[in-house]
């Protein structure tokens, strides 16, 4: 990275340890499904295959467009062995926790939220996850059935609670449900289970729901957008928290392309991820959350994936040092981060995919651009290549983004201070005007690590 990330009790302490950063983890998607090789595991042949599944995700071009970043298969209790690594690469981060997003209260998700309960806890016991029911997902409109549940996982001592022992209940969309019926389910954590709680709601309405809401809560949450424009109404949506007297839990987000529901969202390279970060910070709010950690189908994934190595989130690390210490880190080493699509946005597939991915209303317009984004101990020539085309451009000290127009072939970069190469960057997917799968999510790679 191009800085030296400060060591966990520094960033667990004092009024960086307030300063909460959680990454949201979708069950679905762990490391590996069945322990096998990579180039022919479940991802490989029924996610990423456009037929896989007996051709299930035909009509979209395959279920995903990206996957975690290949395991060696293992031996002995797998499952959980991958879930600790996936606990130490966000510890290593700088991440304080995962929200876990509770999509059942029964069979293989439930499973898995147990194991990372357990996981979680061998690896760090300070690293915490927040319970997250998912009211889009879950199938009971009985407050007594949902307490069990949250009491069962709350009681690992993972579990997220506050310095005087309430735990933090986050639900995902909780306007799905009344703030009468959740008052009831509350009552029923308390008055059966002995759970007094701290009601962190997310709503895909803020505006809509805060007024009702209010009393039972001890602080809010909202999905929010992931285009780098109109994030301006994360400001006053912190204010309006803040005036109620609630913490505030803001959406930090990197990029949105979900094949399975035809929509995307342009990020306009790295800009979505630099602006909702740079709201976190400017705007005041009290927690993050990385939305999402691993949902791979909606494309959204911070953790180390096949196609963007760890960029997504070595440049998570340099804000969230920001976010928890008031600081930013002194750049140290010179550092590039190349991003672009393999494709252009108005390709039009070949292939047998018959649903494809349009814009959402609200966001920025597409565009066809390679990000250069670069950290610089001290101003240097960049040397870019796209595709045939080749140039050259000024970067001064700090953090600078360069943006060139997309050409089919391979990226690269490279920065040039007193005659030599400090540091040097290969996209090794090349864009094509002609492709058989449609596919908007930004590749990522980076000169800060070796793959």
């Amino acid at each position: 990275m191009p800085f030296d990330l400060p060591q966990p009790a520094a960033l667990r302490s004092g009024a960086a340890g307030r300063k909460l950063v959680f990454a949201h983890y979708f069950t679905p998607y762990p490391l590996s499904l069945d322990n096998a090789s990579a180039d022919a595991d479940y991802y490989t042949r029924n996610y990423l295959d456009p037929d896989g599944e007996s051709g299930k995700h035909e009509r979209y071009g395959g279920l995903l467009r990206d996957r975690p970043l290949p395991v060696q298969p293992k031996g002995g209790d797998w499952e959980y062995a991958n879930l600790q690594q996936e606990v130490r690469t966000a510890r290593a981060a700088g991440i304080d926790g995962f929200t876990l997003d509770l999509l059942s209260l029964s069979g293989k998700n439930w499973d898995r939220s147990n194991l990372l309960m357990a996981a979680a806890r061998s690896v760090d016991p300070a690293f915490k996850i927040m319970l997250m029911p998912d009211m889009t997902s879950l199938k009971t409109d009985d407050p007594a059935v949902l307490a069990e549940a949250i009491a069962t996982l709350g009681s690992a001592p993972a579990a997220h609670r506050l310095a005087d022992g309430r735990l933090v209940v986050s639900p995902f969309k909780a306007e799905e449900k009344s703030a009468a019926w959740w008052t009831r389910t509350l009552d029923i954590l308390q008055s059966r289970h002995g759970v007094r709680t701290a009601f962190v709601p997310l709503f895909l309405d803020f505006g809509a729901h805060s007024a009702e809401f209010a009393p039972i809560s001890y602080g809010f949450s909202e999905w929010g957008s992931r285009s780098y424009v109109g994030q301006e109404g994360n400001t006053r949506d912190v204010r309006r928290a803040h005036d109620l007297g609630k913490i505030w839990m803001q959406p930090v987000s990197v990029q949105d392309a979900r094949p399975n529901q035809g929509i995307y969202d342009e990020a306009g390279n790295t800009a979505t991820l630099r602006a909702t970060w740079t709201h976190a910070i400017e705007d005041g709010a009290d927690w993050v959350q990385l939305t999402t950690w691993n949902d791979y189908s909606e494309g959204s994934q911070f953790a180390p994936s096949l196609h963007n190595g760890y960029a997504y989130l070595d440049l998570t690390s340099y804000y969230l040092t920001r976010f928890k210490t008031g600081s930013w880190p002194a750049i140290v080493r010179d550092t590039l981060y190349l991003t672009a699509r393999t494709q252009f946005a108005a390709a039009d597939p070949t292939g047998d995919q018959s649903l494809v991915m349009s814009l959402r209303r609200g966001s920025a317009a597409p565009r066809d651009s390679v990000e250069v984004l670069s950290f610089l101990a001290a101003p240097a020539v960049v040397r870019t290549a796209v595709g045939s085309a080749k140039d050259t451009h000024e970067a001064p000290a700090g953090l600078h983004s360069e943006l060139l127009p997309l050409k089919p072939g391979t990226s690269s970069a490279e920065v040039v201070r007193e005659g030599r190469t400090r540091a040097e960057v290969e996209l090794p997917y090349p864009a094509d005007r002609s492709v058989e799968v449609q596919d908007l999510q930004y590749y990522a790679a980076t000169s800060g690590r070796g793959s």
